[in-house]
C-alpha cells in the first residue's frame, strides 16, 4: 500500500469517526428534547390546568360569601358564573391531557362532581344562607381536594420524569465522552503516526542528500518499502551511483586542466598575480614572486598593505592600482627592478592590469571579482630602443651640419649677386632649399626626440601672458595661410591670466598645432585659436580648424611617435614627420599641462592645450 492511500483511509477513517459522533450527538440532543417537549405537553400543562382550576374554586367562594352580603347580588352572581366557567374550561383541558396512571378516574370524579356542585350553585338560596353553604360546602371541599390530587399526581410525574431524564442526559454524556476520548487517541495515533511515516523517509533523503553535497556518495537510501519512498529510494541510489561516476570523472578532467593551467603559469616568461576584490594575493607564478622577493606559498592570501611594505615593487604596483583609471597615463607604465647581475643596469617590467567582473545572478547585477596584474619584462625593448635613439640622435646630428652648410651655399646660389641663373634654374634651386629645410626640421625634430627620451628637457618656466606666446604663434604661420587664402581669428578675453610656462617651448607647440591646422583646412578656410579659464586653476588655449575630423579611434593614436592623421582625401597626409604631437604633448607634460583633442569626422577639429596659472 502506497503512502497517498494509507494517508487517504487514516482521514477518511477519522471523518467517520467524526460522523458518528456528530451523529450519536445529535440524536441524543434530540431525544432529550423530545422528553422535555413531552413533561412539557402532559404533565405541565396538567400541573396548570390544576392550578387554573384552584384559582376558580377560590373565586366561586369568595363570590358566594358576597352573594348573601349585597342583596342586589348583580356582582357576585356574575363572579359565580365566572369562576364556573373557568373551572369547566380547566376541566376539560385536562380531560383532554391525560398521561398518568389514575388521572382519568380523578378527572371523572371532578366531572361529577363538578356537574352537582353546579346545579347546586346555580339554584335560588331561599332556604337561606345557613342551608346553601351546608349543601354546597363539601362538595366543593370534595372538588378542592381532587383538584389537588391531580396537581399532585402530575408534579409526582414531573419530578420522575425530570429524574429520568436526568440520569438519560448523564448517559449521553458518559457516551459522548467516551466517543470523544476513543476519537482522540485515534486521531492522536494518526498524527503521531502517519507524518511520521511520511517524513521519516524525507528525513532519510535529506541525510543522504548533505552526505552527496560532502562528496561522500555511499550514504544511500534503504529500499525497504514499494510505496513512493521506495520509489524515490531507488531512483535517488542510482542518482548517487551516476554522480559518483561522473565526478570521478570531472574530477579526473579538473585534475588535468589544474595541472596543465598551473604548468602554464607556472612556466610563463612574465609575472602573473591575481589579487582578489579586497586586493589580498589569490596567485602568484615564480616569475612574480621572484621579482617580489617572496615565496610564491608566503604570497597566498597575503594583503596588499602587508605585502607592500616589504616589495618596493609592489609599492609602486599598489600605487599605480589605486589611481583611478581616468587619472591613469595613457601607456602602461614600466617599473624598474634592481638586476642583481649588473646594478647599474637595472631591468624594466611593464605593468598591465586588467579587472575581472562578472554577472552575479543571484543579485541580478555585475560585480568586482579581482584584478589580473602582468608584468612583463622589456628591458632588452628598452635597450634596443635607447640604441636605436641614441644612433638617431648621432645621426641626426651628424647630418645637421651638413644640411645647414647646404642651406646657406643654396641661399647664396639664389643670390644675383653671386652670379645670375635662369627661372628654370631658379626654381630647382628653390625646390632644392625647401627639401633640405623639411630635412633640417626633420633632423631638429628628431634632435629633440632624443632629448625627450633621454628625460633631459631643459625648461626656463616663467610668467607669461597668453596674449604673447599666441602672437608669436601666429606671426611665425602667416606665410603660411598665404597660399590657402586662410583667415586666422585670434579671441582672447583681457583678463586671462598669465601661465607658468617655457616660452620658446609653448610657443613652439602653438605653431605646430597652427601649422597642422593649416595644413589640413581647406582653401578659404578659417582658423581659430581661443582660450579661457580652466578647471583647477589653469588656461585652457583651444586651436580649431574646418578640416575633415579625425575619427573617434584616432584620436589618441595622432599622439603617438611617426603616426599621422588622414588628409582631406582620407589618404595618410604627406609632408609631415608624425613627431609633431608626440614632441607637443611631452613639452606639455614637462610643464605640468596636458594636450588632448576633441574632433567628428566631418566637423573640423579642436585641439586644446591646458597649463597652470602662474
Amino acid at each position: 500500500m502506497n503512502i497517498k492511500t494509507k494517508i487517504t483511509l487514516g482521514f477518511l477513517l477519522l471523518l467517520t469517526l467524526l460522523l458518528g459522533v456528530g451523529a450519536y450527538s445529535l440524536g441524543a440532543v434530540r431525544q432529550l428534547d423530545q422528553a422535555a417537549r413531552h413533561i412539557l405537553q402532559a404533565n405541565f400543562y396538567s400541573v396548570q390546568m390544576g392550578q387554573e382550576m384552584h384559582a376558580a374554586l377560590n373565586l366561586l367562594s369568595k363570590a358566594q360569601q358576597r352573594r348573601f352580603l349585597a342583596p342586589a347580588g348583580d356582582s357576585a352572581t356574575e363572579e359565580i358564573h365566572i369562576g364556573l366557567a373557568r373551572f369547566e374550561t380547566a376541566l376539560t383541558q385536562e380531560a383532554g391531557n391525560i398521561t398518568e396512571p389514575g388521572e382519568r378516574e380523578l378527572v371523572a370524579g371532578l366531572q361529577q362532581n363538578f356537574a352537582t356542585y353546579r346545579n347546586l350553585v346555580e339554584a335560588e338560596p331561599a332556604a337561606g344562607r345557613a342551608t346553601y353553604f351546608a349543601r354546597t360546602l363539601p362538595t366543593h371541599h370534595q372538588l378542592s381536594q381532587q383538584t389537588a390530587q391531580v396537581v399532585q399526581l402530575n408534579e409526582s410525574a414531573l419530578t420522575r420524569k425530570n429524574a429520568e431524564s436526568e440520569k438519560r442526559a448523564a448517559d449521553i454524556e458518559r457516551n459522548t465522552i467516551l466517543l470523544l476520548a476513543f476519537s482522540s487517541l485515534f486521531a492522536l495515533l494518526f498524527v503521531f503516526s502517519v507524518p511520521e511515516a511520511a517524513v521519516s523517509g524525507l528525513r532519510k533523503l535529506s541525510s543522504s542528500i548533505d552526505a552527496a553535497t560532502r562528496n561522500e556518495f555511499t550514504g544511500t537510501i534503504p529500499e525497504e518499502t514499494n510505496d513512493e519512498f521506495g520509489v524515490v529510494a531507488r531512483a535517488f541510489n542510482r542518482m548517487l551511483v551516476q554522480l559518483h561516476g561522473a565526478r570521478n570523472a570531472s574530477l579526473a578532467e579538473l585534475v588535468t586542466e589544474r595541472n596543465r593551467a598551473a604548468s602554464i603559469v607556472e612556466h610563463l616568461d612574465e609575472g602573473l598575480l591575481l589579487l582578489d576584490a579586497d586586493r589580498c594575493v589569490l596567485l602568484a607564478n615564480p616569475t612574480a614572486a621572484a621579482l617580489l622577493g617572496q615565496p610564491a606559498p608566503a604570497l597566498t592570501e597575503m594583503a596588499a598593505d602587508e605585502l607592500a611594505t616589504q616589495s618596493e615593487l609592489f609599492h609602486q604596483l599598489r600605487a599605480y592600482l589605486e589611481t583611478p583609471k581616468a587619472q591613469r597615463p595613457a601607456e602602461a607604465p614600466q617599473l624598474a627592478v634592481p638586476n642583481a647581475v649588473e646594478p647599474a643596469e637595472p631591468d624594466y617590467y611593464r605593468l598591465a592590469t586588467r579587472d575581472v567582473v562578472a554577472f552575479n545572478p543571484a543579485r541580478d547585477q555585475m560585480e568586482f571579482l579581482g584584478t589580473v596584474v602582468t608584468l612583463q619584462n622589456v628591458s632588452e625593448f628598452r635597450r634596443l630602443d635607447r640604441a636605436k635613439s641614441d644612433f638617431l640622435a648621432t645621426v641626426s646630428h651628424e647630418l645637421k651640419t651638413p644640411l645647414s652648410s647646404i642651406n646657406f651655399n643654396l641661399k647664396l646660389l639664389q643670390d644675383q649677386r653671386i652670379g645670375p641663373v635662369n627661372h628654370e634654374q631658379q626654381e630647382i634651386l628653390g625646390s632644392i632649399k625647401q627639401e633640405n629645410q623639411r630635412l633640417l626640421r626633420l633632423v631638429g625634430e628628431l634632435l629633440e626626440v632624443g632629448k625627450l627620451e633621454s628625460g633631459a628637457i631643459p625648461l626656463q618656466l616663467e610668467a607669461v601672458p597668453v596674449a604673447e606666446l599666441v602672437a608669436a604663434a601666429a606671426q611665425a604661420v602667416q606665410l603660411q595661410l598665404r597660399p590657402q587664402q586662410l583667415q586666422l581669428d585670434v579671441d582672447l578675453p583681457a583678463d586671462l591670466p598669465a601661465v607658468r610656462a617655457d616660452r620658446e617651448k609653448t610657443t613652439w607647440v602653438l605653431v605646430n598645432l597652427l601649422a597642422n591646422a593649416i595644413r589640413f583646412s581647406p582653401p578659404g578656410g578659417r582658423v581659430v585659436v581661443r582660450a579661457q579659464a580652466g578647471a583647477g586653476r589653469t588656461v585652457e588655449c583651444c586651436v580649431e580648424d574646418q578640416g575633415p575630423g579625425i575619427a573617434l579611434d584616432l584620436q589618441e593614436q595622432i599622439f603617438r611617435r611617426y603616426a599621422q592623421g588622414p588628409s582631406p582625401g582620407g589618404e595618410p597626409a604627406a609632408g609631415g614627420t608624425g613627431l609633431g604631437l608626440s614632441i607637443a604633448r611631452e613639452f606639455l607634460a614637462a610643464q605640468q599641462g596636458r594636450l588632448w583633442v576633441d574632433s567628428q569626422p566631418g566637423q573640423g577639429s579642436r585641439f586644446y592645450l591646458a597649463l597652470p596659472v602662474a
